[in-house]
């Protein structure tokens, strides 16, 4: 094989990157069920289909799709991850907001006090939701190793910068 300067290069490139640089995904809205509204949504005893693994280790996106209303508007084909939960919880964006016609909190994952509630629904059945609906606060997942190579805490507050042809600066992002 020949040895040329740009083989060289992108092997530097791509070491750099594994070590300095960890990936950054944005999140759409979706929802996290529990086996409670699995089964009013989908059928009793209905088993979530994986469709493709995350970068958080354990979390997969299915297959299923539910849809959301609220007083002004609704989403189709809001995405489920997996694996199911001990709530359901329901996450969007502020402009999601703005259309389903509801002030959600923003909030970090998982902490569900003071959260709205949403209705959601496939073709077999629907769940009215008392709480779950949430804005999710800026967060990055990180693998253990990463974690102490950068130093990152859980719950510690960073920022983060994303490079490219548009580079941002995001704050208030939380080591979750």
């Amino acid at each position: 094989m020949e040895i040329s300067l740009d083989n060289i290069v992108d092997e530097v490139v791509n070491r750099v990157k594994k070590e300095a640089f960890i990936e950054v995904e944005a999140s759409g809205r979706h929802i996290h069920l529990s086996r409670k509204d699995i089964d009013k949504l989908f059928g009793e005893g209905y088993k979530l289909t994986k469709l493709k693994d995350l970068s958080q280790p354990g979390q997969y996106a299915c297959e299923e799709r539910v849809s959301i209303s609220g007083p002004k508007g609704e989403f189709k084909n809001v995405i489920v991850l997996g694996p199911e939960r001990e709530q359901t919880q329901v996450e969007v964006s502020l402009t999601d907001c703005s259309q389903l016609g509801l002030k959600a909190p923003i909030k970090q994952s998982g902490d569900l006090d003071g959260t709205l509630g949403i209705k959601a629904f496939t073709e077999n059945g629907s769940i009215n939701l008392e709480e779950g609906l949430m804005v999710a606060k800026r967060h990055i997942h990180m693998t253990l190793e990463d974690a102490r190579k950068f130093n990152v805490l859980d719950n510690e507050v960073v920022k983060v910068k994303v490079f490219g042809k548009r580079p941002l600066i995001f704050d208030d992002v939380v080591k979750s």
